[in-house]
């Protein structure tokens, strides 16, 4: 994805007096927004927007808006339920959270192991938060899920015209 490591980078940083020249000069190097990142990915994998947002189990409008950037801000439960929606594997998601600055999924932490052992297994998100509240966990979709299971037809509607 980039073409110089970090610590390139900040080496350069260090004996570049033109700072404007700098990142003109690595432009590329820097993060792309979360929703061009997804695109990326979306695009590199074959993927149907429209299945993201059926398989994520999220409110429909609010994937979307994550999806075309006009929403920037997921939670880290919320991320995870769109990167396995995306059938994103253990290693892609850990690097997805890192890359929106949230902590990576750690084997230490009851909730964490959970969602771990149900991505390696290729658990759905409806089945991992089964799992999560079979063992006293909070759930990925939160109180998303009761949303959206009370507009099920409304979502449905909103699907079919991606």
């Amino acid at each position: 994805m980039y073409k110089k490591d970090t610590e390139e980078l900040l080496a350069e940083i260090k004996n570049d007096a033109d700072m404007e020249k700098f990142l003109s000069k690595n432009r590329k190097e820097f993060k792309k927004p979360l929703h061009e990142y997804l695109s990326q990915i979306v695009e590199e994998k074959g993927l149907n927007k429209k299945d993201i947002v059926k398989n994520s189990n999220l409110n429909p409008n609010y994937v979307y808006h994550i999806l075309s950037g006009e929403r920037t801000n997921p939670s880290r439960p919320k991320l995870i339920a769109i990167a396995m929606a995306m059938n994103l594997n253990f290693d892609e998601i850990q690097y997805l959270l890192r890359y929106v600055g949230f902590s990576p999924l750690y084997p230490r932490n009851p909730w964490d192991t959970i969602v771990i052992s149900a991505v390696n297994k290729g658990l759905s998100v409806l089945e991992t938060d089964n799992l999560l509240d079979k063992l006293g966990e909070t759930v990925l979709l939160g109180n998303v899920k009761k949303i959206y299971m009370d507009n099920k037809e409304e979502n449905a509607q909103f699907i079919n015209k991606l």
